[in-house]
């Protein structure tokens, strides 16, 4: 088995870490000084688990990499339809993107035989068919992250909580790729449940995302001061039952409640989103998977979603007039 990390960050480090661990031929492809120090000194894992170090394969460039069995995307989702040319070099005939992304994928239609919008192409992440164009339906595998990491400094990730990555085909099938690198993403000690349908982990994660990321980024709050301010807290309950009828209109019933959902969150604590840190950064917003193709999926559904459209118009004003790299 042949996997590339293509965006090897907080995220896609330790996987590639744990699988190379596992015995797995594993090629990390980043920049900058994180690259360097993961190839002088390889990838140092700091984690409650066990701090570890692996020595995978690191470059900048994919051409050294050639084609692979599975590649593994750590960039932001926005990035995916600009990443053809990196991605063309480790393609094969049969070659799997994993996209572990948040929100919406750009396949979520694919494979639905018998619902009202199957195929139907979202336009908040698939603009004019521009991901599709680069990494077609057919090789997207779905994966949703349940995993806090972060770059503690170059080449060192600093594994806070969770291990498990939910995969899944578009199609419902438990294919065999898909239990091929569940029982590699294990064996380096992972959680890797291949899920029948993957799209109700994707909906119950973007329960939080939809709601606690945008209102971090407009309000400065962390996860547990807008789950203690009364007001804001039922601003949340009302976003995530939106998203719960929006999900339902889309083929999918997550089965938990909001409030499990929002005392989940502030367990969590004082912890800045990842939409919050993205602004104080100066870095482009993760609007489009998160919520605009929540309320793209509201409209195509004619399903009425009033809170969640006026909490994207004031977050996407936010996006287009910050700072963006």
């Amino acid at each position: 088995m042949r996997i590339a990390v293509l965006g090897a960050g907080a995220i896609g480090a330790y996987v590639g870490a744990a699988l190379h661990r596992a015995g797995v031929e594993v090629h990390l492809i980043a920049r900058g000084a994180h690259l360097a120090a993961m190839r002088e000194h390889g990838v140092r894992v700091l984690s409650p688990r066990g701090d570890f170090t692996a020595r995978p394969h690191a470059t900048a460039d994919p051409a050294e990499v050639g084609e692979v069995d599975y590649v593994f995307l750590g960039l932001k989702a926005y990035s995916y339809a600009s990443s053809g040319d990196l991605l063309a070099p480790l393609m094969g005939p049969d070659t799997a993107v994993i996209a572990a992304q948040n929100g919406i994928p750009w396949w979520y239609f694919h494979g639905m035989t018998g619902h009202p919008l199957e195929g139907q192409r979202i336009e908040a992440v698939d603009p004019g068919g521009s991901v599709t164009a680069v990494l077609p339906m057919e090789r997207a595998i779905g994966c949703v992250v349940y995993c806090s990491t972060e770059i503690e400094e170059p080449g060192v990730i600093r594994h806070l909580e969770g291990t498990r990555f939910s995969i899944g085909e578009p199609d419902r099938s438990i294919s065999p790729r898909c239990v091929a690198l569940s029982e590699a993403m294990i064996a380096g000690g992972l959680k890797c449940p291949v899920e029948k349908d993957v799209r109700e982990d994707i909906w119950i994660k973007l329960m939080g995302n939809v709601a606690f990321n945008p209102l971090s980024a407009l309000t400065r709050a962390t996860m547990v001061e807008i789950c203690d301010h009364s007001d804001s807290r039922d601003l949340v309950a009302q976003m995530m039952a939106e998203t719960l009828a929006v999900a339902r209109a889309a083929g999918c019933d997550p089965q938990i409640s909001i409030d499990k959902r929002i005392d989940g969150a502030r367990r969590v604590g004082h912890h800045k989103t990842s939409m919050l840190q993205d602004l104080e950064a100066g870095k482009r917003l993760e609007t489009d998977a998160i919520i605009a193709a929540v309320v793209e999926i509201a409209e195509l559904a004619r399903v009425p979603a009033p809170t969640l459209r006026h909490v994207y118009a004031a977050i996407d004003l936010l996006s287009r007039t910050s700072l963006v790299s």
